[in-house]
């Protein structure tokens, strides 16, 4: 079986995708391709039980592997400080694209103190730790995010450095709370396309636009936020990302683009009835690229309150 891999000809000066095929079986839990393949933007499949996700900037493979029924499952994590084995259980939201090139950009200061908000399994947390945090109090709606996000800062030494909470985006922590860096990854897509994808565990998605909870979290933060302070917001072309720009720049003095990445659609969701009426009121936005349809995925710095 041959699955079509595409190839970012950008990586080594040239231009456009070639469509690779690399031969499916040869892949299991344990193997995976080597940084030099340079083949990406595939979010993820699953052969014979696996789910291989593809996210790595540098186009290589994390492995996530079968649990037992209601237990955890190991999430290998390969972006920054990677890697870095993860529990992961069925609540909770996988790291993705967006994930990795959060990480990638993230700037935290020695002795800062960092709010995760949409925490999912902690790894922005525990990088953010890693990276020299003070503390890290990270926040996450799944219900068993206080003992999956526990044990990965315990396996990754940083469980002293970060406090995990469940709840509603800063509901939870202490009114009187503030932070110098606020990694504001909150689900941000339509609620009827998260339901579609697969890729929300709760299939809730950021409001009918996919903009209302993405708006709702910088409206919110500014009080959370220190004098000085900075918010990483990622925004995509599969939400009313206008929206969620227009408030950011309303709220804050200063929204700067940090990266950008384009990343195919899987076949089946770039032809859904869902997503043709989201293009058609105008709500997100897709591009394509030979037979691919590709959406975008940004990461904004915001800062300065206006």
């Amino acid at each position: 079986m041959y699955l079509p891999f595409f190839v970012d000809r950008s990586q080594g000066g040239g231009s456009g995708l070639a469509e690779q095929p690399l031969d499916c079986f040869r892949w299991d839990r344990h193997q995976g391709v080597s940084p030099g393949d340079g083949i990406g933007f595939i979010d993820s499949l699953t052969y014979s039980g696996y789910i291989l996700l593809l996210y790595d900037y540098r186009y290589t493979p994390s492995v996530l592997t079968k649990g037992e029924e209601g237990l955890p499952e190991n999430f290998l994590w390969k972006g920054r400080f990677g890697p870095m084995n993860l529990l992961i259980s069925d609540t909770t939201f996988r790291p993705s694209t967006i994930t990795t090139l959060i990480a990638k950009e993230l700037r935290i200061d020695q002795g800062e103190v960092a709010i995760d908000v949409g925490c999912g399994s902690g790894v922005l947390a525990i990088i953010a730790a890693k990276l020299g945090a003070k503390h890290v109090h990270a926040i996450d709606k799944s219900p068993d995010v206080i003992e999956v996000g526990r044990a990965n800062a315990e396996k990754n030494d940083v469980a002293d450095r970060i406090t995990f909470y469940q709840g509603d985006l800063f509901e939870p922590l202490d009114e009187n709370l503030q932070a110098d860096v606020i990694i504001g990854d909150v689900s941000g897509i339509p609620d009827t396309l998260a339901d579609e994808s697969g890729w929300f565990p709760t299939k809730g998605g950021g409001g009918s636009r996919g903009s209302e909870l993405p708006i709702r979290m910088l409206e919110e933060a500014r009080r959370r936020l220190s004098s000085g302070g900075r918010l990483f917001l990622p925004t995509g072309s599969l939400q009313d990302e206008s929206s969620i720009i227009d408030a950011a720049r309303r709220l804050y003095t200063r929204v700067r683009k940090l990266t950008e990445r384009a990343i195919p659609l899987p076949n089946k969701l770039a032809s859904s009835q869902v997503l043709s009426e989201l293009v058609e009121r105008g709500v997100v936005r897709i591009s394509t690229r030979g037979s691919r349809s590709l959406w975008e995925a940004r990461v904004w710095e915001v800062s300065g309150l206006s």
